[in-house]
């Protein structure tokens, strides 16, 4: 087990991130950036909302009995150095190994608010994930107001530009912040083709454009936008610059390979396939110890059947949480129901 703050140990000092589950200010000892990922985004703008339900599903609700990731030493050592680096940390495994979870376990482990989740498909474009402009919504308001006035009845008050537009997720972890926000880029394997190379250069400089705002920074050079939180921040001369580096997460299950300028940028984390204990663990956090207990023979069964199968973690625990519910005669094989191979036979 990995160990917690409350037991000092030396060579783990310099570890931000520790797995240990619970909530602590280390976030607080990360030292200033090398020199190349030094960014100065201004004006500040207030941090993110606390984790909300999102984490609390992917940690557990039993979350303080279990450690969810239970991170191995080198994989700790793995997500500190994307910590330290100011890196994106490209995380890959087959389905179910915890990738997605572990960007929630850094957020509420090192307090850094609510996950941005940005889920990925094959029609996925970066602009998705910096802001969304709703012309045609402010175009329709327009033409309303101008209708309206024509016909001699008040005309409903058109807003600003701003009014109109939205941060996505990846905007949003680009404000400046004091403290990073954590950034979930989930299943990048499934984009287009371009979506890897297109996000380069965001990654990288840490800012990004608006140009429909910047088309207007003469006469508002500040203008109130909604970000992915629901919030509203001031945007400056049409353009968002980071100040603290986001924690940025992007999951892979494998499914293609990715351009070697986007791997040199990134942190790799490769997650095996989970032992027993890790197992365990996961079901312990998501169920309580006691059904963690009962469940430990259906636990030994989905390991025997992973050697050679293509199973998810989430089946093995709608498979203990139902058979709790069952009766003894049918327990074994609704889980044999619910545990059904992913991949096609060989």
């Amino acid at each position: 087990m990995a160990a917690t703050d409350s037991t000092p140990d030396p060579e783990r000092e310099w570890l931000i991130y520790r797995g240990a589950g619970e909530p602590h200010d280390r976030i607080r000892a990360l030292p200033k950036p090398p020199p190349w990922r030094d960014f100065a985004g201004r004006p500040l703008v207030a941090p993110g909302p606390d984790t909300d339900s999102s984490s609390t599903r992917r940690l557990g609700t039993y979350r303080h009995l279990a450690e969810m990731h239970r991170p191995s030493a080198e994989e700790l050592e793995i997500i500190n150095a994307a910590l330290y680096l100011r890196r994106p940390l490209l995380v890959t495994g087959s389905p179910g190994t915890g990738k997605s979870t572990l960007a929630h376990a850094v957020a509420y482990e090192l307090g850094l608010g609510r996950v941005l989740h940005w889920p990925i498909v094959s029609r996925t474009t970066l602009g998705d994930g910096l802001y969304h402009y709703d012309a045609i919504a402010r175009l329709q308001d327009t033409q309303i107001a101008a209708g309206s006035r024509a016909a001699g009845v008040p005309a409903p008050r058109v807003g600003g530009i701003g009014s109109y537009l939205r941060l996505g997720p990846l905007g949003t972890a680009l404000l400046p912040t004091a403290t990073p926000r954590v950034l979930l880029i989930d299943e990048l394997d499934k984009s287009d083709i371009d979506l890897p190379n297109d996000l380069l250069n965001v990654l990288e400089e840490g800012w990004y454009a608006i140009p429909e705002l910047e088309r207007v920074a003469d006469r508002e050079p500040e203008v109130e936008v909604l970000n992915d939180d629901g919030v509203k921040v001031t945007v400056r001369d049409g353009r968002v610059r980071c100040n603290a580096f986001p924690f940025v997460v992007l999951t892979s299950n494998g499914e293609r390979d990715f351009p070697a300028a986007l791997l040199r940028r990134c942190i790799h984390l490769e997650l095996t396939k989970p032992d027993h204990e890790r197992l365990a663990s996961v079901v312990r956090a998501q169920l309580g110890d006691r059904l963690a207990h009962l469940g430990d023979d259906i636990i030994t069964r989905f390991l025997e059947r992973s050697r050679t199968e293509q199973l998810a973690t989430d089946q093995l625990l709608n498979a203990i949480y139902l058979t709790h519910h069952a009766e003894q005669p049918t327990r074994d094989r609704l889980a044999d129901l619910l545990i059904q191979r992913l991949d096609r036979p060989r």
